[in-house]
């Protein structure tokens, strides 16, 4: 018989603190413990987050869970992964890097009853020539099984837990980041999108999340919030686009857009005035208001502008008090004009 391999591998972005499951849900993965420095940070929760100086070794347990109705093997190892171009990518199989090579489990195969879990000790022991900055890396958890047709067909399915170490004396390299340049955006289906891009000015990789809320739309509109692209992760000293998708009866506007984005503990937000186009596959930037230039003025050219102002209020003053006429004597013509009320920043 021969035996194809087919792998599924997930490392959830943004999960709950509870065990990210494989794609078939059969087994699940849960980091028991936080950093006490870290316990604050989200991300902490959900990832082996640290910050170590050489010759540091440290333990973490992890708990894995057979969450089908048969036994499982379940393999335990550290894999490599990078960070670049706004993603978490992981390696293939057992791929090797610095990090990987510190990184020790006590117990490489599980052999896990149904619907039970079991126990690992993760141990990650930084030599004292480990090159500093922050290094990459996913705690797998790996099965294997077998379809019962004629093909032979082997599911192999894999469920990570994410390791971002920096390593350095002295303090933990700051997360920090800006944001500029949004955009309002038509897509070809015809859903507005939001873009902003975020610049990390830190030492360290940031998980993005957040929110985009809009005010002030036509009529008084508000819409939102709604939630930023997940799975963008961007390295330091790198710049990467976030999107936030809309729902396709969101009015063009114009709109206050206020877009919050945090990592962990780090917040920042953008607002911009914006318009989404009309034509499919096209975007604009920032409504900006048209204001008329202002000229220094003395002399002559003074005391006409001051005559002008002087026909000018008058005028405003006549207009004003025809308005306030028409509105008492009109009927069944009054309308409500919406008020902005407190903005949320």
């Amino acid at each position: 018989m021969i035996v194809a391999s087919l792998l599924l591998a997930t490392i959830t972005a943004g999960a709950s603190p509870a065990a990210r499951a494989s794609d078939d849900g059969s087994i699940g993965v849960r980091l028991m413990e936080v950093t006490d420095s870290l316990r604050l940070d989200p991300r902490a929760r959900q990832y082996l987050i640290d910050h170590l100086e050489p010759g540091t070794v440290i333990d973490r347990h992890v708990e894995v869970a057979n969450n089908s109705a048969e036994p499982r093997r379940i393999t335990i190892y550290p894999g490599a992964a990078t960070v670049g171009k706004g993603r978490f990518s992981f390696g293939d199989g057992h791929a090797a890097n610095e990090l990987t090579t510190w990184t020790r489990v006590d117990k490489e195969v599980l052999e896990v009853a149904p619907h039970s879990v079991d126990t690992v000790t993760v141990r990650v022991a930084v030599p004292t020539d480990a090159s500093p900055g922050e290094h990459y890396g996913v705690l797998w958890a790996e099965t294997a099984s077998t379809t019962n047709d004629d093909g032979g067909v082997e599911m192999v399915n894999r469920v990570g837990i994410r390791i971002y170490l920096d390593i350095g004396p002295g303090g933990p390299a700051p997360s920090a980041f800006t944001m500029s340049d949004i955009v309002a955006r038509r897509l070809e289906d015809g859903r507005p999108a939001m873009i902003t891009t975020v610049h990390n000015t830190g030492g360290r990789a940031l998980d993005i999340t957040g929110e985009l809320l809009l005010t002030d739309g036509p009529g008084g509109l508000r819409a939102g919030p709604f939630d930023a692209k997940l799975g963008t992760t961007i390295a330091p000293g790198e710049s990467d686009p976030v999107t936030v998708f809309l729902d396709p009866l969101v009015p063009a506007g114009p709109w206050k857009a206020t877009i919050t984005l945090r990592s962990g503990l780090v917040e920042n937000t953008i607002s911009a005035r914006i318009r989404f186009p009309d034509r499919p596959g096209t975007q604009a930037g920032p409504v900006r208001e048209r204001l008329l230039p202002f000229l220094p003025l003395d002399g002559p050219a003074a005391v006409a502008a001051v005559a002008g102002t002087g026909m000018l209020t008058a005028a405003l003053a006549l207009l004003t008090g025809r308005a306030v006429h028409r509105r008492g004597t009109g009927r069944g013509r009054h309308a409500r004009r919406v008020g902005r009320g407190p903005e949320e920043e």
